[in-house]
């Protein structure tokens, strides 16, 4: 191996370029860059970037981890975001209730209540809770007890004692003993306002309970992400 020691190199000819070794070849420069010495390019065009890696770190700005993701903007974010408040409650008794009349569902059993905000048959917004839309879900089981006596039935989401989604069965034509329904829809909810559920029938028979099934009657929903 040769070793060849100069003070200064540059071009042959005044054309500004000096080429030291040839495609394909490696070359090592060591040592602490000096006066003259090329500034550290800034910005690689992604096609020049054919093999290795990268530092994330590099790609923009923010912190890279596990949990972020880089954003068209090159500024990393939070993966996610927050659900809750959210809620999921069944209905585990029989309810009896009147003939055409709008009927506040009752629920005992919680599954899920991330703020607390389930109380008395009703999801609230808590309060310091910003605006958010929240998806809400519910169904019920209206049974007459007895074979062609259910004429309508309707169920019903209430925001702030005011109907704001319904599901309608018509069965005038063949009654049945028991009707299932469900309801759902995105609301617009904030600090304060409250959602309940509530059921309205139309029998021959006064006798209709609202089963206690919690596979057949339950309420639940939770904060869109934005």
């Amino acid at each position: 191996m040769s070793e060849v020691k100069v003070d200064s190199m540059g071009p042959r000819v005044d054309s500004g370029t000096l080429t030291i070794g040839a495609a394909g070849d490696t070359v090592n420069i060591a040592g602490t860059a000096g006066t003259g010495f090329p500034t550290p390019t800034t910005g690689i065009a992604a096609s020049a970037i054919t093999t290795g890696t990268m530092a994330t770190a590099r790609l923009g700005s923010g912190t890279a981890s596990s949990s972020t993701f880089l954003r068209g903007d090159q500024t990393y974010a939070a993966a996610g975001g927050d659900m809750t408040p959210a809620f999921s409650v069944v209905k585990t008794d029989n309810q009896s209730i009147s003939n055409n009349a709008d009927t506040i569902v009752t629920f005992q059993t919680e599954i899920l209540d991330t703020n607390g905000a389930f109380a008395s048959n009703r999801f609230t917004v808590p309060v310091g809770t910003a605006d958010a839309k929240y998806f809400i879900f519910a169904q019920a089981a209206c049974n007459s007890g007895n074979n062609s006596d259910l004429k309508l039935a309707y169920l019903n989401l209430f925001v702030n004692g005011s109907r704001q989604a319904m599901s309608a069965f018509d069965a005038r034509s063949n009654q049945p003993r028991l009707i299932g329904m469900t309801v759902g829809k995105v609301l617009g909810l904030g600090a304060g306002d409250y959602v309940e559920v509530k059921a309205k029938v139309d029998t021959d028979d006064a006798g209709i309970t609202i089963d206690g099934s919690d596979s057949q009657t339950t309420f639940c929903g939770f904060k869109i992400i934005t």
